[in-house]
Order: C-alpha cells, then structure tokens, then sequence
C-alpha cells in the first residue's frame, strides 16, 4: 500500500528542521546501504550522533505518535530510528534499488524487519529540479514528490530510486517500519476496515452494528499480529 501523509509534520516543527539543516554537515550516503544498494547510491546524509540529525528524528518520530493515519495504515511493532539525507550537486540520486530486508539498531543487538519504508519531504518542491521518489507500484509505476512536511509510506519489499536533482536540493527523513502485522495483505485488510469503521461512526454515532464490526477488528488483529 502507498499512502500519503499530509502534514505529518507542523509548520512549526518544520521551521525548527529546515533552520538545523542550514549548518549541518553532511557525510556520504553509502553508510546505510546495502551491498547492492551502495552500487546505486550517491547521495549525503547527517551522521547519526549529529545534534541536527537526533533533533529531527525525535521531531518525526512524535510526528508519528500523533499520527492516527500511520498508525492504523502501518501498524507498527518498531520503527528504525530516522536519518536524514540530501539530494543535490555531485551527489544527487540514487538509482534503483530495494531496501534490506533486515536492518540492525544503532547501538543495540536489536534487528529489525522492514515491512514498511517511509519518506518524510523537508525541503519544499520549488526549491529543486528533479528529485521525485520513483515507486514500482503493483499498479504501476507511481512518482512521489510532496510539499515540504508531507510524508509517504509504501512497501518495503518495492523497487524504487530518487531521480536526479537538477537544481537544487532536495533534504528529506527516511526510515523503516516492522509492522505487528508482517503480511502486506491482511494490513490493507486490516486498514481498510478501520477506515470504513470511521467513516459508520460519523455518519451513525456508535451502534451494536459498529461495537461488533469494531470486535471483529481488534479479532482480526489479535490473530495476526506478532508482538
């Protein structure tokens, strides 16, 4: 499932971000790459113990708490803790590839599974030429590129790249998902009927229609989640 997150971060929140970046020092990118994935890389990114990097990640990562759409669309078990990376000059794409399967914890023996990836847009799209998140979708190919604040989620298991910026540069958080819910199928199940739930409550109030459509949910998910 690809969805869009609009505003997941507020004009305030983002504000702060964009003011951290402005004297940040970059490093390459290939540090969080894969074997394959570091051939099709070439890209920036903040350290990891970077005060502007741990800044944003917290920013985004309460971005989410607060997030009933990624909450219920991802339902997630971990998240890895967010990065963040830039686009532009000699060090502005990353060709196709897909993500690991599997991703170690900075500073713990932790892995985690990467059900889910998610792009968090910093920089807004007038800033830079190019630079579009390029998904292979199962109903095709599908090119992402948001205003500054918005972020998407889409399958881990997907092929994508980040076109050439042009001009510009294009800053943006990345990070991963391991869901409670490892099955890409039952989460849109699973998602889809949360959605429909709310839309009965708004149109007829709480009903036994709804308690027990609400009971076959959570029944759904204590069957398949894996906590």
């Amino acid at each position: 499932m690809l969805l869009i997150l609009a505003d997941l971060l507020s004009p305030q929140e983002l504000q702060t971000a964009r003011q951290l970046l402005r004297s940040a020092r970059w490093d390459d990118g290939k540090d969080s790459a894969g074997t394959q994935a570091r051939q099709a890389k070439n890209n920036q990114q903040l350290p990891r113990d970077s005060e502007a990097g741990r800044r944003i990640a917290a920013m985004v990562l309460a971005a989410l708490e607060r997030s009933a759409l990624f909450l219920t669309a991802t339902l997630p078990k971990r998240v890895f803790p967010p990065r963040v990376n830039r686009y532009g000059g000699e060090h502005n794409h990353y060709g196709d590839h897909v993500d690991s399967a599997v991703r170690q914890l900075a500073d713990r023996h932790d892995r985690l599974r990467t059900d889910i990836s998610c792009t968090v847009f910093l920089s807004p799209p007038d800033e830079y030429d190019g630079g579009e998140l390029c998904i292979d979708d199962t109903f095709g190919p599908q090119r992402v590129k948001l205003p500054a604040g918005h972020a998407v989620i889409y399958p881990g298991t997907s092929v994508h790249q980040v076109r050439p910026v042009t001009r510009g540069y294009r800053m943006a958080c990345f990070f991963w998902v391991e869901s409670l819910v490892r099955s890409a199928e039952q989460r849109r199940l699973l998602y889809d009927m949360d959605m429909a739930l709310l839309r009965l409550r708004q149109q007829h109030g709480e009903s036994p229609e709804t308690v027990a459509l609400t009971g076959s949910y959570h029944n759904l998910l204590r069957m398949w989640a894996d906590t």
